[in-house]
């Protein structure tokens, strides 16, 4: 196992503490096992949106809960007890409870979670403030003068008059 040690990181930045501890937390489990259970997808559907597609069959929506806090996405789903005079001579469909967390960058807001044929889709959206967008910047001449265009008559009316 390799440990990297992310203090000189810590010293020389301000203001990047939540990206730190994110390197920090994805090292530390780099060497654990990530369930695979349930099964999903993340595909990129426009320049700034994404959906997340997890495959949740046998749930319905009362199962499912998807919850939203400070830049992660947490879906986990718990089925009810089931009859217990049921019995199953084959049991293949999974029905066990989980849970799956994503960690959203920032700006990224869910836009909306859908249900259909044991698909769970949430999609995702990238909205940048206005402060962060580029914005074009207007360059002046030095000592104030004005780069607009002068009509030639209105100079020399003003040249006799300043004279």
């Amino acid at each position: 196992m390799r440990h990297f040690d992310l203090a000189p990181l810590y010293r020389a930045t301000v203001g990047f503490d939540r990206v730190a501890e994110m390197m920090d937390r994805v090292l530390s489990n780099a060497d654990v096992q990530q369930p695979g259970y349930p099964p999903y997808n993340i595909e990129k559907t426009d320049e700034n949106a994404y959906r997340i597609s997890i495959a949740v069959a046998g749930f319905s929506e009362d199962d499912i809960s998807i919850e939203v806090k400070e830049n992660a996405l947490l879906v986990s789903a718990s089925k009810a007890e089931e009859d217990e005079n049921r019995t199953y001579l084959h049991r293949g469909i999974a029905t066990r409870a989980f849970e799956r967390r994503f960690q959203l960058a920032d700006h990224v807001k869910v836009d909306g979670a859908t249900l259909a044929d044991g698909m769970l889709h949430i999609d995702l959206v990238r909205e940048i403030p206005e402060a962060l967008k580029p914005r074009r910047i207007e360059i002046t001449r030095a000592g104030g003068a004005s780069t607009a265009p002068q009509v030639e008559g209105t100079a020399r009316k003003a040249e006799t008059e300043a004279a």
